[in-house]
């Protein structure tokens, strides 16, 4: 191995930082310690400065924020399938040694402690080193700010591995082995991840032994502290290191440290001399030549820097805190980067005026925060902290709808710290589509449909189209795209079947492109509910990952409308004029020719008109010239809708109905039996969910009786009563037992919008009862009442076309499995998409 420097290589950084967890202490007793609100700051600042060190490009870096062990494993294996140079992964969050001491589990979201050594919803370091190895990388870097992040090291040397693939991997540590470190200030980075990002940003080129070095050093001179008072000391993997092992890490510009404050003399000096040099300019060489030999003597040199054109030293820019929406952030940052370059941003001596930190939270937070929680941005309390929950107090707010302004100022309470001037007009325009894959794309129209159209023309295209949405919680985009998704009277439980959807979905448009590829079938059969812009633009993963899309265009979507707000805080700003000044400086220049350029290049749209495209090129391929704009997006709409989203993927509620009939004795016990089936299901149920059981059998009179109360349980109770299930000495009559299932879940879904379904688990045997007019009534009923049906046959061929089982599910907008299926699994998918789950 030599020293390897990658720049200009296929390289890869996937930073995964695990702030909120599921199961806290001491609320759930198999809970980790505590959430880890300082993580977010890691991640946040860490990938920024991955951003200034010019080793990575802007799109080789992932920021993966409280994933599931599915979710992080899933980006692994992709970092890892990309990577050709370069692979560095990150990992910040609570971390445990297995009870030998042997093994160190990172735990991710879901994570939970049980007895033994039972320690679901984490992921084993040495799984993730068998991951790295066999990796296309030429060399990785581990990165662990953890508790007992030492503890790698030894993994490591015990690994086997024949082929000595093990050694392109280096581990950076943030403690001694057996060690566990402290949660760090809720404001700022942990320490270890603190002192890394400072060294990255000294700029200049950083090699991994270098920056050790220097870290180990700054936590030795901070004196920062693990758990019980010992010393935090960083390690790696085999040091001193050997100069010809070597990874470059950074490269970025030498950081200028800001000059002392100039005083007033040399500002008016400054500006004298900077008139004096338009003069000069005018007078030739001699004259030149003349000035400079006087003004090396009586400015003691200053005046001929100003002269020959450097411009000394500078006060240091006014920062501006721009606030934005998750899929507006990176088309902002470019925006922002190329005004603070601009001559616009430039005083006559060469200095910069201001810069802009721009920054993105959920939308949905955002305006709570500002209609409600002003206050405390101003005042933070140890419970309501939205400058931990969101970021600091910004200048310039830019949601995605205007109407996010109005839903602000509607939830006004009380007395008001911030006060919002927002323009009148969107400076930019950007359409939601549905992006639909190659292969597709001829199942939709491009223009003229209503959101549900389309989807239902994807439904019926051949294979198993997909559609997927970011979280509208936390995307404007994505909530424009749930307006038209309820539109026409739809149920929000019917209307969010639509979508696929497992496990939390993606917080931002960009973050869903970029996770589809992950699995190329899925991606290829995937349709995507995303702005525009994105399509143009590209996101931030590679290009050639993603399957090609085309856009189709709801007529029913209001687009989004980016919309420059002013925001002013009471007695929040000491500087007000100076940056009044700036602030507007920025403004002018965003909502002009310039700023239009740099957005039009991001895939922006006029705000006006026809709504072109603002880049004067052809629309690219699979995209429109023109578009019609949908109307704006109406507050009230967005409060409904995202009220009813929450509702329909809050607490909800699932009917099992077990075939108990004696056909049923050959299929009853152990693990893939009737009861063992749904006992497995269980995992997708929570606390809040209610759920019942019923036993399918006998002709005449009640067709059933209970084995679980419908209501909420605890799971070992829910458990208990399937283990105590009997198959009965009768036959079954599967279209009495449904009709009377479906009229009850009608019943309890009358006054709400919380999810809901009914499993029905059958060996078919009694099939010859859901024939002629029997079955015509139980599909009418699924049709009617509401309520999805998963129809679930123990032997193969019950999902045929035109079957009982296939009829009911498509009416009931459910879903029918068979033997022929991956049974268990897809059962504990479908229930899980209507409970809360337990992890």
């Amino acid at each position: 191995m030599s020293r390897f420097d990658p720049r200009g290589d296929v390289n890869r950084a996937l930073l995964v930082g695990v702030s909120e967890y599921d199961h806290t202490a001491p609320d759930d007793l198999q809970g980790v310690t505590g959430q880890l609100p300082a993580v977010r700051h890691n991640r946040t600042t860490l990938e920024d400065a991955l951003h200034r060190g010019a080793v990575f490009d802007v799109h080789e870096v992932r920021a993966l924020a409280s994933p599931t062990p599915d979710e992080f494993t899933g980006a692994l294996r992709r970092a890892c399938r990309e990577a050709k140079g370069l692979l560095l992964l990150y990992f910040a969050g609570h971390a445990v040694t297995s009870t030998s001491g042997n093994e160190l589990h990172l735990q991710m979201r879901t994570a939970r402690v049980l007895t033994g050594d039972g320690l679901p919803g984490s992921v084993s370091f040495s799984e993730v080193l068998g991951e790295l190895v066999e990796s296309r990388a030429q060399q990785v870097v581990v990165i662990l700010d953890c508790c007992y992040a030492g503890n790698a090291a030894g993994i490591w040397h015990r690994f086997d591995d024949p082929q000595r693939k093990k050694h392109k991997v280096l581990l950076l540590m943030s403690v001694q082995p057996n060690h566990c470190i402290l949660g760090g200030d809720a404001d700022v980075p942990t320490p270890f991840t603190r002192e890394l990002v400072h060294v990255l940003d000294e700029g200049g080129e950083l090699w991994l032994s270098e920056l050790y070095a220097a870290v180990k050093q700054r936590m030795a001179e901070a004196k920062y502290k693990a758990e019980d008072d010992d010393s935090q000391r960083p390690q790696a993997l085999a040091p001193p290191w050997d100069l010809d092992t070597d990874v470059l890490l950074a490269a970025g510009p030498v950081t200028v440290p800001p000059p002392d404050p100039v005083p007033r003399w040399l500002l008016w000096l400054r500006r004298t001399l900077a008139r004096a040099r338009e003069a000069v300019g005018r007078l030739g060489r001699t004259g030149l030549a003349i000035v400079l030999a006087l003004l090396a003597i009586g400015a003691g040199g200053y005046g001929v820097l100003v002269l020959t054109g450097d411009s000394g030293p500078c006060a240091p820019a006014l920062e501006l805190r721009l606030l934005t929406d998750p899929d507006l952030e990176q088309a902002m940052k470019a925006a922002a980067d190329a005004y603070v370059a601009s001559d616009a941003n430039t005083t006559d001596d060469g200095c910069r005026r201001s810069g802009v930190t721009v920054y993105s939270a959920g939308a949905a937070g955002v305006v709570t925060a500002l209609g409600k929680r002003t206050d405390a941005w101003q005042q933070p309390r140890d419970d309501d902290n939205p400058q931990r929950d969101i970021g600091p107090q910004p200048d310039v707010w830019i949601p995605g709808t205007r109407a996010d302004v109005r839903r602000v100022t509607a939830a006004y309470q009380d007395r008001v710290f911030a006060q919002l001037q927002p323009d009148t007009r969107p400076f930019v325009y950007s359409p939601v589509v549905l992006a639909v894959p190659e292969g597709l794309d001829d199942a939709v129209e491009p223009t003229g449909q209503s959101l549900s159209q389309l989807i239902t023309g994807l439904e019926r295209a051949p294979g198993e189209a997909e559609v997927h949405r970011p979280d509208p919680e936390f995307a404007d985009a994505a909530l424009l795209a749930t307006t038209g998704l309820y539109r026409g009277g739809a149920e929000a439980r019917h209307a969010e079947r639509l979508l696929t959807q497992s496990g939390r979905p993606e917080s931002s448009a960009a973050g869903l492109l970029c996770t589809l590829p992950d699995v190329d079938a899925v991606d290829d059969r995937s349709a995507a509910l995303v702005p525009e812009f994105l399509l143009r633009s590209g996101v931030g993963c590679h290009p050639a990952t993603r399957a090609p899309r085309s856009a189709a265009y709801p007529d029913d979507v209001p687009g989004l409308e980016p919309t420059f707000v002013r925001v002013r805080w009471e007695d929040g700003e000491r500087d007000a004029d100076a940056r009044d000044a700036e602030v507007a400086r920025f403004r002018s220049w965003l909502t002009g020719d310039e700023g239009r350029r740099v957005l039009g290049e991001q895939g922006f749209r006029s705000a006006h008109g026809e709504r072109r495209l603002l880049d004067a090129k052809a629309a690219p391929e699979g995209l429109t010239d023109e578009v019609r704009p949908g109307d704006s997006a109406d507050p009230s709409e967005l409060d409904k809708a995202l009220q009813r989203y929450g509702n329909a993927h809050g607490p909800g509620r699932v009917l099992y109905l077990l075939d108990s009939s004696g056909s049923m004795a050959g299929l009853w016990d152990g693990p893939s039996g009737g009861p063992g089936i749904l006992r497995q299901t269980l995992t997708g149920l929570g606390g809040e969910d209610e759920y019942g059981v019923w036993a399918v059998h006998g002709l005449k009179g009640r067709t059933h009786t209970g084995l679980l109360d419908f209501g909420t349980h605890n799971r070992r109770d829910a458990e208990r009563a399937l283990g105590a299930a009997r198959v009965r000495n009768a036959e079954a009559d599967p279209s009495a037992a449904l009709l009377d299932a479906l009229a009850f879940m009608r019943e309890r879904g009358a006054g709400d919008e919380r999810p809901q379904l009914i499993v029905y688990l059958t060996d078919g045997e009694d099939d010859n009862r859901l024939t002629g007019d029997g079955l015509e009534k139980v599909v009418d009923r699924a049709r009617t009442a509401g309520v999805p049906v998963a129809m679930v046959t123990l032997t193969n061929g019950a999902c045929d076309r035109d079957r009982p089982g296939t009829r009911i599910a498509e009416a009931g907008r459910g879903r029918c499995l068979d033997a022929g299926d991956d049974l268990v699994p897809a059962l504990r998918d479908e229930v899980a998409r209507t409970g809360t789950g337990e992890e």
